[in-house]
């Protein structure tokens, strides 16, 4: 099967509440999607988001890098030669991990629709139902207290609580969360790498003396600081998360040696894509590092391609952060995967199973 052509487009989904941070501030899910066009009638799908403060990718930078770097180097290949094209995508440009994730996505969609497979088994795995997260964006502590008691109506039994403000005002949020979900879902800190080592060792060190301690902490240093994270790990009885501070093999391998982080936060935009996330995932194995996947806020085509690398890889991943889409009114993608509350329900549909999508802008 000979990739034949391609094209973009722009899918919009606008969220239930706005999305806050530490790091910024959002109302809807924006992706460039991309379709692989074959001479097998077949058409794959890949999708990617504009995530300038952690990837430094744009959707300008992502929409160019397809154009220019990626798709001609792929067009009159045969999909059969997986591997190899996905280091053709890897060594075309550096960086613009987004948007080689968006075209490694529908490569391996093409290649588990032609196996006539899901992606996921032919991937080793099998379908299955997941249960993923749900992110408390940073608000006031009313407003997120509010958004608590939303989560645990639609069944969800564990919370990502945003923080990364006035470290004391911060504390209270976790202390009067746990008060409201306590023993009915898990608390899930994140505060995107707004803290120093020190001021994370005494919040937790505080929650911990009260009873409280969380199921992790995500990211709550600078990406670079690895000596930061390990000197929180060796000091708080709270699972330490590495998530922007592994992106790929070498990064992941510096954080071994320094043994800095309990578990690392696998994202396809990262890993630059599927196989930088299968690679990811192995080498925690080998080394005994507990793995979560997660998302960006992105679209649901996304989401259920890393859905799938979870479930390839189920004994790896026991960590499952994927609630971009249950963040969203309407997802505007028909697909396989079905998103219901915490469950997300992989199909039996080959491939990514995409069946169609609701207003899609034409990328011209």
């Amino acid at each position: 099967m000979i990739i034949t052509g391609y094209r973009l487009g722009r899918l919009r989904a606008p969220l239930i509440t706005p999305f806050r941070t530490a790091l910024r501030e959002v109302d809807a899910v924006e992706d460039i999607v991309l379709t692989l066009e074959t001479d097998a009638g077949l058409l794959g799908y890949g999708s990617a988001p504009a995530t300038a403060v952690i990837t430094g990718d744009t959707h300008g930078s992502i929409i160019e890098t397809i154009r220019l770097h990626l798709m001609p180097r792929l067009l009159g290949r045969r999909v059969e030669d997986l591997f190899l094209l996905c280091q053709t995508i890897r060594t075309a440009v550096v960086h613009n991990s987004n948007a080689k994730a968006a075209v490694e996505m529908a490569l391996y969609d093409l290649w588990a629709q032609q196996l006539g497979v899901p992606l996921c088994r032919a991937l080793g795995g099998a379908p299955t139902t997941l249960h993923t997260d749900l992110t408390i964006s940073l608000n006031s502590i009313e407003q997120m207290l509010l958004d608590v008691d939303a989560a645990l109506a639609r069944g969800f039994k564990a919370l990502k609580i945003k923080l990364g403000k006035e470290l004391d005002t911060d504390l209270e949020r976790v202390r009067l969360i746990h008060a409201r979900a306590a023993g009915r879902a898990a608390l899930r800190l994140d505060a995107n790498q707004a803290w120093t080592a020190r001021q994370t060792v005494s919040l937790l060190n505080t929650l911990e003396r009260s009873g409280i301690v969380p199921e992790l902490i995500e990211q709550p240093v600078p990406a670079h600081d690895l000596a930061g994270l390990k000197f929180v790990r060796e000091r708080v009885a709270t699972p330490v998360m590495a998530d922007e501070s592994v992106f790929d093999i070498p990064q992941l391998l510096r954080l071994l040696e320094m043994q800095a982080a309990d578990i690392v936060n696998i994202k396809l935009m990262k890993s630059g894509g599927i196989s930088g996330a299968l690679r990811l995932a192995d080498l925690c194995a080998e080394h005994g590092l507990e793995c979560q996947i997660g998302c960006m806020l992105e679209s649901a085509l996304g989401v259920a391609a890393a859905a799938h690398v979870a479930a390839a890889r189920p004994k790896l991943i026991t960590r499952v952060d994927l609630d971009a889409a249950a963040l969203c009114e309407h997802t505007n993608i028909r697909m396989g995967t079905m998103f219901a509350g915490s469950a997300i329900e992989i199909g039996q549909q080959a491939g990514l199973g995409v069946i169609g999508f609701d207003a899609l802008e034409t990328i011209t």
